[in-house]
């Protein structure tokens, strides 16, 4: 029968306290991690430069003219198409001959 090293014993020993430890020890070093440094607040300098870029920039967009709109193909097209001739009126219900309706030429 042959011996099993002590190395794989001893590794194996560590893997299965690892595989054991791990689980309860995980949530408690998780809670030592900072997810959230200290948030800097802006200097009353900072904000106003930020104000004055702000302001540049608004006033940038406003200079920029309305875009015409075009149409790229209007000098492939002709004249523009009349308007469909608007079909005759028809009769009332009450001015027909609904007796003649129905008759076979």
């Amino acid at each position: 029968m042959p011996l099993v090293p002590k190395t794989l014993l001893a590794g194996a020993l560590i893997l299965i306290a690892g595989v054991a430890f791990a689980p309860p020890v995980a949530p408690a070093l998780a809670q030592g991690i900072n997810l959230m440094p200290d948030v800097k607040t802006k200097t009353p300098e900072e904000i106003e430069r930020d104000r004055k870029i702000e302001d540049a920039y608004k006033a940038r967009l406003r200079a920029i003219p309305d875009a015409q709109a075009t149409d790229p193909w209007g000098g492939m097209r002709g004249a523009p198409a009349k308007p469909a001739a608007k079909p005759a009126a028809r009769a009332n219900n009450r001015d027909v001959d609904w007796g003649t309706l129905n008759r076979k030429p």
